[in-house]
């Protein structure tokens, strides 16, 4: 292992690298400063821009904008009481109120520690845990496998904001997009209509920009210029207050650890994250009333859970080939473009890919750090510029990475037949992330589902005499069970008071 960690960090020794990380941290934090975006957004926007790149230089840009942007919705959050990503709603409940006490700069300074310390922590558990996991992945056949997708697929239907009959359709969209193209197994054409340009499938960069990218534009183009928000002045920032960091360390590690444990449960994510270590903190602070009033606590507690759940998400990503949240879905795809597949087998056939995320998430810490102190006042400011304009340039970027990807206008009318339905999905609170990972899984779960039956040759007993499958298969039975259950039951209770 520490061979592998120090061939990561040797992959700095390349000028091409640091530019990377350096880029992703800056767009990172435009982006998560930006109200209404968010890192996924961010990554699906990147990924044009990493075509020919060297692939181990286009992850490490990845992950610093995964990394930045989930921080950067904190400036937001804490200055003007509009968080820039869905994870910093918990940090503008204190931030915002220290920002009205003339304590800007202190509630930034402790956010970014609280930051870069989860991020620094979850990164020694990512490399802990994540090897070990890889390794004992590389002993599943074809129905460990199958069983493996479908886990993946329940946990994430589940998990997602709104019903989970929702999320149950959003996964069936998904699934039914994968099935387009060449069978797998016998090469006949499914649901292509006749266009030899299905044959290989919906190509996924296309799709990734359409239903995040242009969706989002859609929106903002309905929202006009209404949107726009005029950020607070920020001052103050150059005293670090070292005793009130110091003495919230444990707070920031045990939401680090917290949240990094959230982020390793696919479809749980930052949001989940940030909300869970902040109820945990005010349980066990001294002072709970100062909580939603101005407690560096409550910004140290959500900033270093949503923070640790990058590292986390990123575990189930690298080691068995299943995103762990909505951003690691697209990253997935992002991968996938640079021709590598992440799994068990990552570890032993490119271990440069994953040690050197390993390695750039605990160099970037001070980069990171550095860059969002410095530059908070310029954060605050993109609040201001105007939905219309952010629209034209986000609408640009979308259309060119979709003709760029194959140069030519089937991509184009992909992304923009893809947009139109994300627009349509998040106005009826479909989430789309399942989506996205149904896409990503349903050829894993197809092709090994049926490899499974040609290797027993035709017996089902395959699904049921192996314990692992068996124990897979029961976790995805009971993550698909359990949410609609809940929903019943709640459904039952309102029932009853009415």
């Amino acid at each position: 292992m520490l061979a592998n960690l120090a061939l990561g960090f040797s992959a700095f020794g390349d000028p091409m690298v640091w530019g990377a990380l350096v880029f992703g941290a800056l767009v990172g934090y435009l982006i998560g400063a930006i109200p209404g975006l968010g890192p996924s957004l961010g990554v699906a926007l990147l990924i044009p821009f990493t075509y020919g790149v060297d692939p181990v230089v286009s992850i490490v840009g990845l992950v610093a904008l995964y990394a930045a942007a989930e921080y950067g919705g904190a400036i937001t959050a804490v200055l003007i009481n509009s968080p820039g990503t869905a994870a910093a709603v918990a940090t503008a409940w204190d931030g915002y109120p220290l920002t009205q006490q003339g304590r800007a700069g202190e509630a930034l300074t402790v956010s970014i520690i609280s930051s870069g310390v989860g991020i620094f922590v979850s990164t020694g558990l990512l490399i802990l845990t994540a090897v070990p996991l890889s390794e004992f992945a590389l002993n599943f056949g074809p129905g460990e496998y199958f069983g493996l997708a479908l886990v993946g697929l329940s946990l994430v239907a589940g998990l997602s904001d709104g019903s989970p009959i929702k999320g149950m359709v959003a996964m069936g969209i998904g699934l039914a997009m994968a099935t387009i193209g060449l069978d797998v197994q016998i090469g006949v054409p499914r649901f292509t209509g006749g266009n030899y340009e299905l044959f290989e499938g919906l190509p996924l960069v296309p799709v990734l920009l359409g239903l995040y990218a242009l969706s989002e534009v859609l929106f903002m183009i309905e929202e006009g210029a209404s949107a726009k928000i005029k950020s607070a002045a920020v001052g103050g920032l150059a005293s670090i207050p070292y005793k009130a960091v110091k003495g919230l360390k444990v707070v920031i590690v045990r939401s680090s650890l917290l949240g990094y444990v959230i982020g390793v449960i696919p479809g749980a994510g930052a949001s989940i994250a940030s909300f869970v270590s902040y109820a945990v903190t005010k349980r066990f602070s001294k002072k709970p009333e100062l909580f939603g009033k101005g407690s560096l606590e409550g910004v140290a507690a959500s900033e270093a859970a949503n923070n640790s759940a990058v590292a986390g998400a990123m575990a189930p990503l690298l080691a068995l080939g299943i995103p762990g949240s909505a951003t690691t879905a697209v990253m997935i795809g992002a991968l996938m473009v640079q021709g590598i597949q992440p799994g068990p087998l990552l570890f032993t056939r490119t271990p440069e890919i994953p040690y050197t995320v390993f390695a750039s998430l605990w160099i970037g810490v001070p980069v990171m750090i550095f860059i969002g102190l410095a530059g908070a006042r310029i954060w605050a400011k993109v609040a201001n510029i105007p939905r219309p304009a952010i629209a034209a340039i986000v609408a640009g970027i979308c259309y060119v990475g979709a003709y760029s990807s194959e140069t030519t206008m089937f991509p184009v009318h992909v992304m923009t037949a893809c947009g139109i339905m994300g627009y349509v999905l998040r106005k009826l609170g479909v989430p789309l992330a399942p989506i996205i990972l149904a896409m990503v899984l349903g050829e894993m779960m197809e092709t090994n589902f049926r490899r499974a039956l040609i290797s027993n040759q035709g017996e089902w007993d395959i699904f049921y005499t192996s314990p692992m499958t068996v124990i897979l298969l029961l976790i995805a039975l009971l993550a698909f069970a359990v949410p609609g259950i809940a929903a019943l039951r709640a459904r039952r209770a309102r029932a009853e008071k009415a």
